[in-house]
């Protein structure tokens, strides 16, 4: 039968590929997430990183597996190792008809703090290859507290293109209406399971309906971690002072070059008055070759950003845990009245 509308399947697929639905859902399967877990935990509080492999289908990114990476050093030789490293490890889960299609990666945190510029670099990269890739963050620190500290990220569109211009100058971001939060999207985390895992975790459920995992959530004790979030937002601060000097510095010679600027075209506009009254061409009142008229380079507002999204992520794990404790605390008081 001839197709109706002309079209070949390569000229289907091209379009789908065209106008692809945007990113929604982020499923992982329960085995994945053990995996990361169980790597990030035996190696904390060192930093760890590894691949993301899965499938990219429709609104949904499918992550059905997961490997480590080696620990980087600094150097040449072991960078290249790591790499060939990922190339070995792809071509074996190949050989056993395993998903060696690469997603993203997921990284371990220290109580939060992954908002860098490394990060964005990272991003960047995947992004030359991957149209779509994900960062898996688990922070071992917070999950201590009873909360699955997981979430996956990607790069807003808007920010990637200014990033790939390299202008974060006030103007150009006024321009995109692009604020501190616009730079990273997170998306939603969705587990999946099979039937046989699921039937497999029902077996294993106790038949007493409190478990330790219960009695651990009523721990009173969150000092150490929220001395940790106070200590880490407190530099996060400095830093940001420090970045608004940048700019009173800069505003500051501006407004002096613009003052220098003022003065010299007063100066040329009473000399050109007097070269008219002498029957003399007057001069031009723009001279580039003069050192005032050059412009102040702007500093990039980038560190700015990424230092008040971190600030935001402190103060909303340190809420989080105040008001979990608050609770505890309020619980516990109604248990020794009783």
């Amino acid at each position: 039968m001839a197709n109706p509308t002309g079209r070949s399947f390569l000229q289907v697929a091209a379009t789908e590929e065209a106008v692809a639905p945007p990113l929604r859902v982020v499923q992982i399967e329960g085995l994945v997430i053990l995996k990361i877990i169980k790597h990030c935990q035996e190696f904390s509080p060192a930093l760890v990183t590894g691949q993301l492999l899965g499938l990219d289908v429709g609104s949904v990114l499918e992550v059905t597996n997961c490997f480590p990476f080696p620990v980087r050093e600094e150097d040449e030789e072991i960078e290249a190792e790591g790499a060939n490293y990922q190339l070995e490890m792809m071509r074996c889960l190949r050989e056993v008809n395993v998903d060696n299609n690469t997603v993203g990666w997921y990284q371990s945190t220290l109580f939060g703090s992954f908002q860098t510029v490394e990060l964005i670099e990272t991003f960047m990269n995947y992004q030359e290859n991957i149209k779509r890739c994900v960062c898996i963050i688990y922070d071992p620190s917070r999950s201590n507290q009873g909360v699955l500290a997981l979430k996956a990220l990607k790069l807003s569109d808007s920010f990637m293109e200014l990033y790939k211009s390299n202008n974060f100058t006030g103007e150009k971001l006024r321009e995109k209406n692009l604020s501190w939060v616009d730079i990273f999207e997170e998306i939603p985390i969705k587990v999946s399971n099979s039937a046989l895992i699921s039937a497999f975790m029902t077996e294993l459920e106790p038949d007493t309906p409190v478990t330790q995992c219960d009695y651990e959530r009523l721990q009173l004790s969150t000092n150490p971690y929220l001395e940790r979030n106070v200590e880490f937002l407190i530099e996060c601060m400095d830093d940001l002072s420090m970045e608004q000097q940048k700019f009173q510095f800069y505003y500051r010679n501006l407004s002096r070059q613009q003052a220098q600027q003022q003065a010299w075209l007063q100066k040329r506009r009473s000399d050109n008055n007097a070269r008219k009254a002498a029957g003399e061409e007057p001069l031009p009142e723009e001279d580039p070759s003069n050192p005032i008229f050059k412009p102040l380079p702007e500093p990039s507002r980038l560190d700015s950003f990424l230092i008040t999204n971190q600030i935001a992520n402190y103060c909303n794990q340190i809420n989080g845990v105040a008001g979990q404790s608050f609770s505890r605390l309020y619980l516990m008081k109604a248990l020794h009245e009783n």
